[in-house]
């Protein structure tokens, strides 16, 4: 009985010790199974770098789940550390939408949580950007959510990474360079819009394609093969490409190579800038920088360089160099009664004019205005720079074609300076020859002048009385002399002439044929000009109120009163300060005046007779001499000039010539006044052909006013002039 129930007993007791030994096994196997899978989710935290994550929505309790290192190396002793948290700052411009997100989930609108915002893990204003997902573990006895969980990641590095490559991406696009990437064969794999814009390729028709496309045989000698720099790894140039449709480009290159892990060439960056238009306007700049625009002669810059070496060759060679400064005559006219595009016009075709003559192997330069300068070089001898100046001269006259229709006349004053006779700088010579020009104006235009050095002292002295011209009027240097007038049908003087004379106290009596070619250059003749036209009326009344009968004054006009100023208001403003009747008022005006503009002349000068003031035309003879401008002009009077008079009894040219312009005059019913009568023989010959007036010393010399009035007054004895006077 015992032995049964110890054997009993002993069954029972492996049968337990064998139930707790397979429950341990069970148990053990369990545990490791557990340990694995913890292993597994440690090493996936880890791996990932995400946390797990548990929120109560009861509680508001956030628990994490992440994987931690506890070894010195990467993945070393990985433990699973779980903690309670509290809830992380949502940075303010996410809570909106994270909110939106999770209420999507809670209402069942979207199966899953999922969320990128910026959260404040440590509470010190250190965001960082979280993508996080989620879902609904469990819910409560009516099916509402209690518990969400999933996992967050930290993704502040890529977004940070996103965030720089969408950057350059809107800069590469936004880049007016064109930027292509090449693969190491040099074919395209990526190109911005730019480049498409620059050379006309789209990507899809660039990628693939080899970079060779582009290439142009234009420049090669001197930009060189680009598919040769390119193996470079660093080069910028320019280089001559062609465009998809065949238009040439310039490019400004830059080319970089991107090196694969081992060194050696992955890609090249290639950045083209399309700079044909910024070279075209370099040259631009540099043509106008050495050309002149409206001639596309030389300028003064190129003119000083191209004289600089015609110098030194010169003096090299033992040669001579010569340089004619050219004027054009009374340009300031054309400009101002035909306007500034027909001078263009006539400037253009003179600068062609003066190229043909001297020819293309000479320097023909444009220094601004009206002024041209030639550089002769390799002359023979220094009389040959005459002959060019003469040769110009009798170029110009022939009219200048201004279009198909229209001609003009002008004509050129020229001065010459000799290298090394006169000067061995260009700007001395530059200086010399424009001295001389000056000096070919003052002999009367349309002429040549050789430089020499007692023209230094006449432009000094020029240069001194246009200083002194401009207060001449308000200092009452200015005076008015008076020649008489004598009717020879009358017998008896009929009026005077207005003859201007300056004194200055330095230079004392200054010749008219000096001062008053320099006040029209000036412009100063305008203010000179109306303070005659006062003068002579007041002189005018001041005979009448002293007694003196109804006589005629004469008073000359240039030809910038009459282009320029307002004459007939001029001539309406003094007749009616003064009081002086308008018919006894007389212009005279030389036949150039009138014909530097025939239009605006006529026009002012009927604007004068509608006033009631007589027009003379003076030196009638010496110029135009044309009928046709007698008939368009309202003339009242017609005088010879003492050139012809001088030579009467003498000279059967002069006798026919002063006998026909008589006639003529008469015809045009025009009285005919001869100037320089100085012999009885020639007063004879004046009164035997029906000439109406004379002037001249044998009459009576210019005298100031007072002496004048005795003369027209009879007070003074005036010489016999009876047929029978002696000569």
């Amino acid at each position: 009985m015992t032995a049964a129930l110890m054997s009993l007993a002993a069954a029972l007791m492996i049968a337990v010790l064998l139930l707790l030994f397979r429950w341990r096994s069970d148990h053990l196997a369990r545990y490791e199974a557990l340990h694995a899978r913890a292993g597994h989710l440690t090493v996936a935290l880890w791996g990932s770098g995400e946390q797990f994550w548990d929120f109560d929505l009861e509680r508001r309790e956030l628990h994490l789940l992440q994987a931690e290192e506890g070894g010195d190396a990467p993945g070393e002793d990985l433990v699973l550390a779980s903690r309670m948290v509290p809830l992380p700052r949502i940075h303010a411009h996410d809570r909106l939408f994270l909110r939106r997100r999770l209420r999507a989930h809670l209402r069942g609108r979207e199966p899953l949580f999922t969320s990128e915002h910026r959260v404040d893990p440590e509470g010190n204003g250190n965001w960082v950007w979280m993508r996080v997902h989620g879902r609904t573990v469990e819910r409560d006895a009516r099916g509402r959510p209690r518990r969400l969980a999933g996992t967050a990641l930290d993704i502040t590095s890529s977004r940070h990474a996103e965030a720089e490559r969408r950057i350059a991406s809107e800069v590469l696009r936004s880049m007016s360079e064109a930027v292509a990437v090449l693969d190491r064969e040099q074919h395209f794999v990526a190109v911005n819009p730019a480049f498409s814009q620059i050379t006309g390729y789209s990507d899809v028709e660039a990628l693939g394609r080899p970079f060779s496309m582009l290439d142009s045989d234009h420049g090669q000698g001197r930009y060189g093969s680009l598919q040769q720099d390119l193996e470079r790894r660093h080069w910028q140039g320019n280089v001559w490409m062609t465009r998809r449709d065949g238009e040439e480009i310039l490019c400004h290159v830059k080319h970089n190579v991107i090196a694969d892990a081992g060194g050696e060439v992955g890609f090249h960056v290639v950045v083209l800038s399309d700079i044909t238009e910024q070279k075209r306007a370099e040259q631009e700049l540099r043509y106008l920088a050495n050309y002149d625009a409206l001639t596309s002669l030389p300028n003064r810059s190129l003119l000083s360089e191209r004289l600089a070496r015609a110098i030194v060759r010169a003096r090299r060679e033992g040669g001579h160099v010569a340089v004619l400064f050219l004027d054009l005559d009374r340009f300031k006219d054309v400009n101002d009664s035909l306007g500034h595009a027909v001078g263009d016009r006539v400037l253009r075709a003179a600068a062609e004019r003066v190229q043909h003559v001297v020819g293309p192997q000479h320097t023909v330069a444009r220094l601004g205005g009206d002024e041209f300068t030639v550089v002769l070089e390799g002359l023979a001898s220094p009389d040959a720079a005459g002959e060019v100046a003469q040769r110009v001269i009798e170029s110009f006259a022939l009219p200048l074609a201004l279009d198909e229709q229209h001609e003009i006349t002008v004509s050129p004053s020229i001065g010459i300076s000799l290298f090394p006779d006169h000067a061995q700088v260009p700007t001395e010579l530059l200086k010399h020859a424009d001295t001389a020009m000056y000096q070919a104006k003052a002999a009367g235009r349309r002429t040549w002048q050789l430089y020499s050095a007692r023209m230094d002292e006449t432009t000094r002295r020029r240069a001194t009385l246009a200083g002194l011209l401009r207060r001449v009027v308000e200092r009452g240097e200015l005076r008015l002399v008076y020649q008489p007038r004598w009717s020879l049908h009358g017998e008896r003087a009929v009026g005077a002439e207005a003859l201007l004379r300056w004194h200055n106290p330095e230079f004392g009596v200054i010749p008219p044929e000096q001062f008053i070619p320099l006040a029209e250059d000036t412009g100063l003749i305008l203010e000179i000009g109306e303070w005659v036209l006062r003068e002579a009326c007041t002189t005018l009344r001041h005979w009448r109120e002293s007694g003196l009968p109804a006589l005629t004054m004469s008073v000359n006009v240039s030809a910038i009163q009459l282009l320029r100023g307002d004459l007939p208001g001029t001539l309406a403003r003094i007749l009616a300060e003064t009081g002086v009747a308008s018919g006894q008022l007389e212009l005279e005006l030389t036949e150039s005046a009138i014909m530097a503009n025939v239009g605006r002349s006529a026009s002012v000068l009927h604007a004068c007779r509608n006033l009631g003031v007589g027009v003379a035309v003076d030196d009638f003879g010496t110029g135009y001499s044309s009928l046709a401008y007698l008939k368009r002009l309202p003339l009242t009077t017609l005088k010879i000039d003492q050139e012809f008079v001088g030579d009467l009894t003498h000279d059967p040219d002069d006798e026919a010539i002063t006998s026909t312009v008589i006639a003529m005059g008469h015809s045009l019913d025009l009285t005919v006044v001869a100037e320089g009568v100085e012999t009885a023989g020639q007063l004879q010959f004046l009164r035997e052909h029906g000439c109406d007036e004379v002037q001249g010393h044998y009459i009576a010399m210019a005298m100031d006013r007072d002496q004048c009035q005795a003369f027209l007054s009879g007070a003074t004895p005036v010489p016999a002039l009876d047929a029978g006077a002696p000569a």
